[in-house]
């Protein structure tokens, strides 16, 4: 596999006209691509930040496409499941750029063969930052005891409480991610948000939702306060987020856990998501 196999560009709708059949014909594993690309195409290439981003794919012999990746800075680049050769290639195709990397994230084997093709050839450290499992969901069942409460569709009104959870969520993972009032603007306007609250109107925790594409979406974020935790709050909006998609048609309904997490990973497992695959984002640099 050569590096020249690999052909990048900034042109997001050339990007999805060659490589958009490879992406829908496996949903679920390409859940990120799919999503992200969708959120692009529907406001705007800056939506993650002012550097533009970028986008490849890897074309077999015969002109079909095997492999994709997508970087929007400041997120990690994101790639589909490669052989090690593939991802040596990728990582000498990418260095030649001198693009600002500060990590990979996919499937298991896949970023671990990126990152160690790039610590060999840019010399830069590399650690694992986080570890990831996706989920699918199978049977729903509604985790009991069910909290008082009921669910809600979050709306205009609930724009200052949406940014306020949504920096309090990015501050406990990565700490980096979209604007967060463009993210609570960009949710409301399709009811991309539940919200579990009090018979009096009080929010407790929120659970949000991708829009669909390729049949599938993804549950993110889920989001209790610290002190609201442990009473069953994010259980119940998943749920009920996850009964909302499904009646709606979505063929897939997705999520990610960290598996450093067994609390949030047994709850999943409760609701009635199943393991898809693992995977794993490194970070470079220190």
């Amino acid at each position: 596999m050569r590096p020249e196999n690999w052909h990048l560009t900034e042109d997001l709708d050339e990007f999805l006209s060659r490589a958009g059949d490879f992406l829908r014909s496996r949903p679920a594993l390409h859940t990120v691509p799919l999503t992200v690309t969708d959120a692009l195409r529907r406001r705007g290439l800056h939506l993650y930040g002012e550097e533009t981003p970028l986008f490849g794919l890897l074309e077999a012999d015969d002109g079909t496409v095997r492999a994709a990746l997508l970087h929007t800075p400041p997120f990690h680049v994101h790639v589909t499941a490669l052989t090690p050769q593939e991802a040596d290639a990728l990582a000498v195709r990418y260095a030649e750029l001198g693009r600002a990397l500060p990590g990979v994230s996919g499937p298991r084997d896949t970023a671990e063969a990126f990152a160690a093709a790039w610590r060999r050839h840019t010399g830069t450290a590399v650690a694992v930052d986080k570890r990831q499992r996706l989920y699918r969901l199978g049977e729903l069942a509604v985790p009991e005891p069910r909290p008082q409460g009921r669910a809600r569709i979050a709306g205009p009104a609930d724009r200052e409480l949406l940014i306020r959870w949504f920096e309090e969520f990015k501050e406990i993972t990565s700490g980096v991610g979209q604007e967060a009032g463009n993210w609570a603007d960009g949710r409301i306007s399709y009811g991309g948000v539940t919200l579990w609250e009090t018979h009096d109107g009080t929010p407790l925790a929120m659970a949000g939702v991708t829009p669909e594409t390729a049949g599938q979406v993804r549950i993110a974020p889920v989001y209790t306060p610290a002190d609201l935790r442990g009473r069953g709050y994010a259980g119940a909006a998943t749920a009920e987020v996850s009964r909302a998609a499904r009646e709606a048609g979505a063929s897939e309904i997705l999520l990610f856990t960290d598996l450093d997490n067994p609390t949030s990973n047994g709850l999943y497992r409760r609701i009635g998501y199943r393991p898809v695959a693992d995977f794993t984002v490194w970070r470079f640099g220190e």
